[in-house]
């Protein structure tokens, strides 16, 4: 055990039910985990498949975590038993009773935080009541952040001084006020909740006073990552923060942990088998790898746009899709271009869930084609790729500016609307687009594109050993919960 967890912390996370939510924080957690610290990880039966083989593996090394579970209330908010997430297979009009069913579960997991008695709490930015659950028990709760300091960052200065209502048109470009770097964006990029104000809006207010509350919060970034936003975010929050990332490279060093990362599927073996055996036959840093995530979903129309794009590129790839893409025609189309690649051997395609730890790892991919969600920017950082950028919906805008303006390691389609992750959007990006983009990372004229990935994967391996920026922030943020807990024994002590 680690010198850290002398004072035998104990400690809850309670992630949201999201997978691009909860693999971060079980990674944030089981690296508490092996620094020495008691961790009980609660979640839903359905959620704990996302990272339950994870969690056992690092038990059977002696680590003190678990998962404690908590049965969704589906049938009582009208759900069919097994939905009990927010993802790409979600039905929209079942989204409200998720939030219905997570509503019931407050007060049993108030009353868990009683029974298992932490020292402190870490949980999702959508727990936001968690910060009253943490006082009343007189302990930190720490709040999880599932996006980047500079997301965060260019959100609170739109929310602060509304450059976009300067703005002459949705498609006029406004700066972005008081950020450390001049960044432009317009109208149809920003999401809907801050364009005109919702029940959403209500809602990210309500989070951002649960974090000014809070005792601090987690990221998964690092300091050579985003440093200038890391800084400015601390400034104009007020609050303290720590970047312990990136914690997919810190918390899953063995193959069998990146394997057990994610969905546990009966076919893993024999699919790994399939595009491992596809990709060993490539040339180094040859094959594109494309993916869109694990809540997007793209119209049959687009679908045509991308493959038509992937095929003219010339370039191999591995293309990522699922089941209801494209409803009905769009999987009968995905079939058949899978028949004519595979005849080609130029592609691979596979269906859902991809191990993408061990696929960015290997040496024939030479770049993506991504969304722009957080945890696969930091996961192609680590692996010093270059990107194609694509943002669709959350903050996703926001990652784009990182990769491409800021960092400088990325190529934008052009993407210029943001849309709901349940929709599918008026967009559909040309084929010429993602052809171009893909044109541009590909070629020989992009090495310096690869050189400042090269770069920056280096960095990323630093901030996590010992004396780097990640691994002191874990250990400083660890020796405070242990002043902490020591200074209430103190105090209980010296009470008569």
């Amino acid at each position: 055990m680690g010198k850290e967890g002398e004072l035998n912390l104990k400690s809850v996370f309670l992630p949201f039910l999201s997978t691009s939510h909860i693999i971060p924080l079980v990674d944030m957690a089981r690296l508490f985990a092996i620094h020495g610290i008691d961790v009980t990880i609660i979640t839903t039966p359905g959620n704990a498949t996302v990272f339950q083989k994870s969690v056992d593996l690092d038990s059977s090394r002696g680590r003190s975590i678990r998962t404690h579970l908590v049965n969704f209330p589906a049938a009582q908010v009208g759900l069919p038993p097994g939905i009990e997430a927010f993802n790409v297979d979600t039905p929209p009009e079942m989204a409200p009773r998720i939030y219905m069913g997570l509503a019931i579960l407050q007060p049993c997991f108030e009353q868990l935080f009683h029974d298992l008695r932490p020292d402190f709490i870490v949980t999702d930015m959508f727990h936001p009541w968690t910060v009253e659950a943490a006082a009343k028990l007189r302990i930190p709760r720490i709040m999880f952040h599932g996006a980047s300091y500079l997301a965060r960052s260019a959100a609170h200065a739109v929310e602060q001084y509304a450059p976009h209502l300067a703005a002459k048109s949705d498609s006029d470009r406004f700066v972005l006020p008081g950020l450390p770097e001049r960044l432009e964006m317009t109208r149809l990029q920003l999401p809907d909740w801050l364009r005109s104000p919702n029940q959403y809006t209500e809602l990210m207010k309500t989070i951002k006073e649960s974090e000014k509350k809070s005792y601090g919060s987690l990221f998964n970034s690092f300091y050579d990552l985003e440093s200038a936003y890391y800084e400015h975010y601390k400034g104009v929050m007020g609050t303290k923060s720590w970047g312990i990332g990136p914690v997919s490279l810190w918390a899953n060093q063995d193959a069998s942990d990146k394997a057990a990362r994610g969905y546990a599927k009966e076919e893993d073996e024999e699919e790994e088998e399939g595009w491992h055996k596809w990709l060993n036959t490539k040339a180094k840093s040859s094959v594109l790898y494309v993916s869109f995530g694990s809540m997007n979903k793209f119209p049959y129309s687009q679908l045509v746009e991308i493959a038509h794009a992937l095929e003219d590129s010339g370039k191999d790839f591995i293309w990522v899709v699922r089941k209801n893409d494209g409803v009905g025609e769009g999987e009968k189309f995905l079939e058949e271009f899978e028949k004519k690649v595979k005849e080609s051997k130029k592609g691979y395609l596979i269906w859902g869930w991809a191990p993408q730890l061990l696929i960015l790892e290997n040496p024939a991919i030479g770049g993506l084609v991504t969304h722009c969600g957080w945890n696969t920017v930091v996961e192609s950082v680590n692996a010093g790729l270059p990107m194609v950028t694509w943002p669709l919906f959350a903050e996703q805008f926001y990652n784009e500016k990182l990769v491409v303006d800021v960092l400088k390691i990325g190529v934008s389609v052009g993407a210029k609307e943001w849309r709901n992750w349940n929709q599918f959007g008026s967009e559909v990006v040309k084929r010429e687009d993602i052809g171009n983009a893909i044109g541009v990372m590909m070629s020989e004229e992009s090495e310096e594109l690869r050189r400042r990935a090269k770069t920056l994967s280096d960095a990323a391996k630093r901030a996590i050993q010992n004396g780097g920026s990640s691994h002191n922030n874990m250990k400083e943020l660890i020796r405070e919960l242990n002043q902490i807990k020591l200074s209430k024994a103190h105090q209980t002590s010296s009470t008569p």
